[in-house]
């Protein structure tokens, strides 16, 4: 299907997004507020090409062919011309609603306008278009370029076609595709995860247990690849901790409310991998 994409923020999911979607042949436009963050976003997506290339994985002349399909801009109307559009800016429905109200003016007729929130109910994205039915999840999970799974969320009025087109465009990336056909507040895989970190942190928080311990029986005893904490510190503790908020916030459930340790290490900096400090060091 390799058409034209537009992906709006050039942070590490979206650099991401960017990278695995210029691999696969689409022409990509990533725009970010300013040059500064084009230019760390285009740095990200060129440092983790050169590791796949230093492993063998893609061959040198797949890094030129795939940068050569990224321009970086901090033009949003440089999105006018974008088959799909993926919205992949911070978790907050205020800066969300503000890309989405411009998008809807500026995209074509017949775009799909997708968004990474791995959180927010697609619904209350597409509130402020006139185009809902043309509004659609599109969850890529952290680190883009090695994550198999897209979680594809249907918001209350989005269409049959909207959702073909996403889940041709995320397979043409490499991925596997999930439906969740409701778009209650994190979806599947983030409400489950924050449910679950949130319990973990509360021991953690309660000396019941030391991080590095509880992970430790998750892997051996659930069989999982990765502990709730490491994973946590691998996804951003802040991320997780908007995401609860999120959750908490339109469903009321208390045991979605984020730990007071979990708010004062966001508070502190200590936000997982990305800072070099969570619940482990770095």
């Amino acid at each position: 299907m390799a058409g034209r994409l537009a992906v709006i923020g050039a942070g590490l999911m979206g650099s991401g997004i960017a990278q695995v979607a210029a691999r696969a042949g689409w022409q990509v436009t990533m725009r970010d507020v300013d040059d500064a963050a084009v230019q760390r976003g285009l740095a990200a997506v060129r440092d983790s090409l050169g590791r796949f290339a230093a492993k063998g994985t893609i061959a040198a002349e797949d890094v030129d062919a795939t940068l050569g399909r990224i321009t970086g801009t901090t033009d949003l109307d440089a999105a006018a011309d974008a088959d799909v559009v993926i919205e992949a800016v911070f978790e907050r429905i205020e800066i969300k609603h503000e890309v989405f109200r411009a998008l809807d003016k500026i995209c074509k007729s017949g775009a799909v306008l997708g968004s990474n929130t791995s959180a927010i109910p697609i619904t209350q994205i597409a509130a402020v278009t006139d185009r809902p039915e043309s509004v659609v999840g599109v969850h890529f999970f952290s680190p883009v370029p090695m994550m198999k799974l897209v979680e594809l969320v249907r918001g209350l009025k989005t269409s049959d076609a909207a959702l073909a087109t996403a889940r041709t465009f995320a397979e043409d990336c490499g991925k596997v595709c999930v439906t969740v056909n409701r778009d209650v507040a994190g979806f599947v895989t983030t409400r489950l995860l924050t449910a679950f970190v949130v319990e973990a942190v509360k021991l953690v928080e309660a000396g019941v247990i030391s991080a590095e311990e509880l992970d430790t029986a998750c892997k051996l005893g659930f069989g999982h690849a990765m502990g709730p904490l490491a994973t946590a510190d691998l996804t951003g503790v802040d991320i997780l901790l908007h995401a609860a908020q999120n959750i908490y916030r339109d469903t009321g459930d208390p045991k979605f409310f984020p730990p007071e340790l979990m708010q004062r290490m966001v508070t502190a900096g200590d936000l997982g991998r990305k800072s070099g400090r969570g619940f482990y060091q770095h």
